[in-house]
């Protein structure tokens, strides 16, 4: 086994800004929101990356979407806002809206692969447009006074493949990091992630890499560090219900207790930033993760997916008795 705790303690920068630790909790719709970064950031995730926030909510003012998504408190610096659009001059003009907050990194989504978002050009749908991208760093970068960095996904699909055409142009327009997801928007989530194409990026840039795709294990984490050279890893799905990656911590070895109180204090917390009903019903796709390898019957998982306040949360989970069962 490595040792987490030389990563974790490891520092580099974004730009000015200093980076104590290789692991990084991907931001990620519905997931990295104030609540779980904080719970992360504890188990030794490096930086907050908010959920993307669009530019046309933000200018807007889509309370939700904007509001909670953007909300962050101060143990969780260094903070990166990731903003996401489809045209140059809107992205900028958002940007600049929430600049009030002083977040310390603001970001730009380049690789979702939603539908939704990137068949309208936006995230993933930028790479089709590069002169886009160079318009939007090279715009942003002359307006922001604290670093400015992007994700990216490898291309729109295998035929198209120009990661190494949008990272020259991220660095050369000011970007001062690059998130690189090594697959495809066409590909979304399936297959291998492609770590060579990483570690080309890594070559050929002077600013910090980041790489992120198929990290599944702890011991994963110095598999992709080796093999692409990156300056950190970002952990996306594998990281829901599973905190204790970032202390690098296998999930089935943790303890059924420490499992749950992580989970009502995440079930808590969730239910004082939402409001407690709302919070409960957020959770719920939490809790199917925390609790995968748990056997259940259909209708006690219906049960606890149904209760609507945290103490019947808790008390139901607390009476199935789960770790009776693996």
């Amino acid at each position: 086994m490595h040792d987490f705790s030389i990563l974790n303690n490891t520092v580099w920068h974004i730009g000015s800004v200093p980076i104590t630790g290789r692991l990084i909790l991907a931001p990620m719709e519905g997931i990295s929101d104030q609540p779980y970064r904080i719970i992360c950031r504890r188990m030794g995730a490096a930086i907050s990356y908010t959920e993307f926030v669009s530019a046309l909510e933000v200018l807007n003012k889509h309370p939700y979407r904007v509001d909670q998504r953007i909300s962050f408190v101060q143990e969780e610096r260094p903070f990166a806002i990731q903003v996401f659009d489809n045209e140059p001059d809107r992205l900028v003009r958002a940007v600049e809206k929430i600049l009030y907050l002083e977040p310390d990194i603001i970001d730009i989504n380049m690789g979702c692969s939603a539908k939704t978002v990137s068949n309208r050009g936006a995230g993933a749908g930028l790479l089709r447009t590069p002169e886009k991208i160079e318009q939007i760093f090279s715009m942003l970068n002359q307006k922001l006074q604290i670093p400015l960095t992007g994700k990216i996904r490898l291309g729109w699909d295998q035929e198209s493949l120009n990661y190494m055409e949008v990272a020259r142009i991220v660095e050369n327009n000011g970007g001062a990091a690059l998130g690189v997801h090594g697959r495809t928007r066409q590909q979304s989530y399936a297959g291998e992630a492609n770590w060579d194409a990483i570690a080309e990026i890594k070559q050929a840039l002077s600013i910090p890499v980041i790489a992120n795709g198929d990290v599944k294990e702890p011991e994963d984490v110095f598999r992709i560090l080796e093999h692409t050279g990156a300056d950190a890893v970002m952990i996306g799905r594998k990281a829901i219900g599973n905190p204790w990656i970032f202390k690098g911590i296998p999930v089935e070895e943790v303890p059924f207790d420490e499992r749950l109180a992580v989970m009502h204090e995440h079930l808590h917390s969730m239910a004082e930033f939402y409001t407690e009903h709302t919070g409960v019903v957020l959770f719920r796709k939490h809790a199917v993760a925390y609790l995968q390898q748990f056997p259940m019957e259909r209708e006690e998982k219906r049960t606890l997916l149904t209760t609507t306040t945290v103490a019947t949360f808790m008390d139901y989970l607390v009476s199935l008795q789960l770790e009776k069962r693996v």
